[in-house]
């Protein structure tokens, strides 16, 4: 298995990882649980962000860029909207 797919098979799983965490954090019923849950989810956040940068990097992980006039069409959607 190449490097690629390993990385892009981690970042998945730290993804689902933060979801996990999010909610726990989310639904906790006491402030001891949700700390617990917190401190977990800003860890996994770290590891997400240096999978993601690492993979960037590398030219594995590609971004598109966005015309203005699309993003400004959004943001005119939901200004109009509110």
């Amino acid at each position: 298995m190449e490097d690629k797919d390993l990385m892009e098979k981690e970042l998945l799983i730290i993804k689902g990882v933060c979801d996990l965490y999010l909610h726990g954090t989310i639904e906790s019923t006491t402030a001891e649980v949700h700390s617990a849950f917190k401190c977990a989810l800003n860890e996994s956040l770290d590891i997400q962000n240096k999978l993601y940068n690492l993979m960037s990097e590398k030219g594995w992980y590609k971004t598109e860029n966005v015309e203005q006039t699309k993003i400004d069409q959004v943001k005119q959607k939901f200004t109009t909207n509110s």
